[in-house]
């Protein structure tokens, strides 16, 4: 039986294999995804090399080409216009077909010339990586087999496909299609799984895509993002330097009243803010209106535990079936419905990009009182809450 230069038991060609796979996811999240798409980090010429150098070994993507389709993903999300939304495409074609979409998407130069900028374009990336990107594939071809012999085609099999199903089938798919969110961001994004090793820590997408510069995905105490821990590596090494991470909400509670530096902080933390109102809010009235429907018709009880999802839901993301459905609960229930309207009233202060400070600051004032004034235990805690927001003296 033939043998290559390295032989193993079975266990180490499986290791092996999950080594080499996980290098080029490493590779796809801290190199293309944080580095070069997002640039919520800098990184040593040296190590952006080397990811650039597996990448093409690996996968034979070039970097513009990912980074183009990745940009033009986040600026036209959820529309017909995106490269990949299982949202308009459907979550089976692009879990098996993903690989596929994001080589039609790399072939219109249209997408390339508006969102590819800022991209490698050096002797390399024009002669070698661009020009033969199907050569990088053949050169680990022929040292998987030498190194490992006849095993080495099913190594090399199984990183060709490791990136085309994890990344552009399960992220681009699941991703936008099921799992838990923290944050109620515009698109449909999902975190998969709060435990982001297996692809890097591109598992927590809902996270991403409300935060898309941060370099750290993990916003949670319990999620772990393993990508942004080898980041902190390359920063402990200087090779790299993060730029931006996601806001962390900072409190003074000796605050009594507003101020600007709340205002400030308040649209700072906006996410943050509406997360911890689904909370201590919406979740608080909602079970206090189950329990009191309960004991009276259980049936109408079963029908309010699904208006919870549907409340704290973007409201754009509510199909018109559903937001009828809702607005009939919301009128027969007033305190389901009182918490609502102050949850879209509060959500109206994101988007009055004309207001200056002061005009932010007398709406939100004028919020609190309208939310102290409903009687509602939870809005007047809230509103209390709310005025202990402050704006950090440096950066975290």
């Amino acid at each position: 039986m033939l043998e290559g230069l390295i032989v193993l038991p079975w266990w180490g060609y499986v290791l092996v294999t999950l080594i080499l796979t996980h290098i080029t996811i490493v590779s796809v999240t801290v190199y293309l995804h944080r580095h070069q798409t997002h640039r919520a980090l800098d990184m040593h010429p040296v190590v952006a090399h080397f990811f650039r150098f597996w990448l093409w070994l690996t996968t034979g993507m070039t970097t513009k080409q990912w980074v183009a389709v990745h940009r033009k993903h986040h600026a036209r999300c959820e529309t017909e216009e995106d490269p990949h939304s299982p949202q308009v495409l459907g979550l089976r074609k692009v879990l098996w077909q993903g690989a596929e979409l994001y080589r039609t998407e790399s072939r219109n130069q249209e997408t390339l010339d508006k969102y590819g900028h800022n991209t490698p374009d050096d002797w390399l990336e024009r002669h070698v990586y661009s020009r033969y990107s199907v050569g990088g594939i053949a050169v680990m071809f022929l040292i998987d087999v030498v190194c490992f012999g006849p095993l080495g085609l099913t190594i090399w099999a199984v990183q060709m496909m490791w990136i085309p199903f994890f990344a552009a089938g399960v992220v681009n798919g699941v991703g936008h299609y099921y799992g838990y969110r923290n944050f109620e961001c515009a698109d449909a994004a999902t975190n998969i799984f709060p435990i982001g090793f297996l692809i890097g820590g591109e598992e927590l997408h809902n996270n991403h895509h409300t935060y898309a510069s941060s370099a750290k995905f993990s916003c949670r105490a319990w999620e772990f993002d393993i990508g942004w821990g080898y980041i902190r590596v390359l920063q402990a090494l200087r090779l790299a330097k993060v730029r931006k991470t996601a806001p962390i909400p900072v409190f003074m509670p000796v605050k009594e009243r507003f101020d600007l530096d709340t205002v400030r902080a308040v649209v700072h933390n906006r996410f943050q803010v509406m997360a911890h109102f689904a909370r201590a809010v919406l979740r608080k009235v909602h079970e206090e209106e189950v329990r009191k429907v309960g004991a009276l018709d259980r049936q109408t009880a079963l029908l309010l535990k699904r208006a919870r999802r549907l409340m704290i839901r973007e409201k754009s993301l509510i199909g018109q079936a559903d937001h009828e459905w809702l607005q009939e609960i919301l009128a027969r229930h007033s305190a389901l419905g009182t918490v609502y309207t102050m949850k879209e009233r509060l959500q109206e202060l994101w988007h009055r990009s004309t207001a200056n400070p002061e005009q932010l600051l007398a709406a939100l004032e004028e919020w609190c009182r309208q939310a102290e004034a409903t009687g509602i235990d939870a809005l007047r805690e809230f509103s209390s809450h709310l005025r202990t927001y402050a704006t950090p003296r440096a950066n975290a």
